[in-house]
């Protein structure tokens, strides 16, 4: 047995014990025997078992401006390898699920914060008195495709069960619209910043007012996420809010309900519609909403049958926030060239129609960068968005999680509070070069254990907060 520094696991018989091939485990090996193991770890651990880390190479120095004293200083120099490894931020569950969860948690405090409010993400708690709707706007169709209808039996004459690969794919490949799927995925962007022009249009037509007059007295805010179906259609998901003019702050005036809002939501998503001109031989279109437009008030029973709480709805938004179109198949990096799909063999056929779509059209279209988004499906839109007053921001969220580690790091170094200082009474000095990214396959392996180790931990500690409370409302 080799000697391993001091580990959180018997790494080899661990991994020998998983089937971990042999190019791996002698990474593993070569990495848990390196001098500085310990310490790579604890850097693994901070990023949250990131799956493809930031390397730095760097220093810093913080000095008493009045003496010039060194307070502190850091150098990556006597770091493993000589750098420091920074979580990657990548919000794609299929390409880091630690930093995706992450990603996630910020996700679903600011829609949260939106609904039940929060004063410290800008929102006051009455806000959970404003009429507001869960909205789904989904494509049309592009053409037949197989699916799990209420019936039970699918168009082809098969009772598909939940989760089969051909659900969402076309009966017909020769007549499905492929082009019209990718344009539409496309445009989507456009066609919800229409529909967000139609709705508050249509909300002041029926209060009897203008638009400008509408303005004065009612604000809509929005919280929304994009979802790909199983066809490889993108549609949204979205909380619409009515607030007083001044925002989150402002009572809406009385005429401003939920029911009210639920038909003017539909009448807009009928409305909007985006001209795409001919070109080459691919004739003009019209994209448009499809016709099943689903608005739930929160707090009410969904169809089926699950209450739409605050939470609910914050989690499911949260959720499809660190999704793209990689659940329907298809691939979640860029392809370079349409030859690189041969390098795929388990691409679906319909997600790889789709693909080869994108590129055939990518000329024709110029500017629409459909190529560029072919992994994507057409779609180059954001996936999770909301308007300016809705609640906080992802990045103010950040901003206070890095607040709160420099004040743990300034504790453990001993350096002062800025808040207790002068301001200006220290200097500090940095310079950061970026050294490179990711892991070898051995460390990629133990950092999914400490990711894993972490995630469990967590969910511990979730499971016995939970019991506490079941224990004192039963006390």
């Amino acid at each position: 047995m080799v000697a391993f520094p001091v580990a959180p696991v018997e790494v080899a018989p661990q991994a020998a014990s998983v089937g971990v091939d042999p190019v791996t485990l002698a990474d593993l090996l070569r990495v848990a025997n390196t001098p500085g193991f310990d310490r790579w770890q604890e850097q693994v651990r901070r990023t949250g078992g990131c799956s493809d880390p930031i390397h730095l190479s760097g220093l810093t120095v913080t000095r008493d401006r009045a003496t010039g004293n060194v307070l502190y200083s850091y150098s990556t120099d006597g770091e493993p390898g000589g750098r420091l490894r920074v979580a990657c931020g990548n919000r794609r569950a299929s390409r880091c699920p630690s930093c995706a969860w992450l990603y996630a948690g910020d996700t679903f405090h600011l829609i949260r914060a939106g609904l039940t409010g929060d004063p410290g993400k800008g929102t006051p708690h009455t806000v959970r008195s404003h009429p507001k709707v869960f909205a789904t706007l989904t494509a049309p169709s592009f053409g037949t495709v197989h699916n799990r209808p209420a019936s039970g039996r699918c168009r082809c004459g098969t009772t598909h069960p939940d989760g089969a690969a051909e659900l969402g794919t076309a009966l017909d490949p020769s007549t499905y619209d492929y082009a019209g799927a990718v344009l539409w995925n496309n445009h989507a962007g456009d066609l919800w910043r229409r529909f967000t022009i139609y709705l508050r249009r249509e909300l002041a037509h029926r209060a009897g007012l203008t638009q400008s007059a509408m303005g004065e007295v009612c604000r809509v805010s929005f919280g929304k996420v994009a979802e790909f179906q199983k066809r490889g259609a993108v549609h949204f998901h979205a909380i619409v809010r009515l607030d007083g003019p001044a925002g989150p702050d402002d009572t809406p005036p009385a005429w401003a309900t939920t029911g009210l809002l639920d038909d003017a939501i539909r009448a807009a998503a009928a409305r909007v519609s985006v001209p795409v001109p001919a070109t080459g031989e691919h004739p003009a279109r019209v994209l448009r909403w499809g016709t099943q437009v689903d608005v739930q008030p929160i707090g009410s029973t969904a169809t089926d049958g699950q209450e739409l709480t605050e939470e609910a709805v914050a989690a499911y938004v949260a959720k499809y926030a660190t999704k793209a179109a990689e659940t329907t198949g298809t691939v979640d990096r860029r392809i370079g060239e349409l030859p690189e799909l041969d390098k795929l063999p388990g691409l679906p056929e319909h997600a790889r129609h789709l693909i080869e779509a994108c590129f055939s059209l990518d000329a024709d279209y110029p500017g629409r960068k459909l190529a560029q988004w072919a992994h994507m499906l057409g779609f180059r839109g954001h996936f999770s968005t909301k308007s300016r007053r809705y609640s906080t921001t992802l990045g103010a969220l950040r901003q206070v999680r890095a607040d709160y580690r420099a004040r743990q790091e300034r504790r453990e170094r001993g350096l002062p509070d800025p808040d207790d200082c002068p301001e200006g009474s220290t200097l500090t000095l940095a310079h950061w070069t970026y050294a490179g990214h990711g892991h070898t396959p051995g460390e990629s392996w133990l950092a999914a254990t400490i990711a894993r180790d972490i995630t469990e931990n967590r969910q511990t500690a979730r499971e016995a907060i939970a019991d506490l409370d079941d224990w004192g409302d039963e006390g």
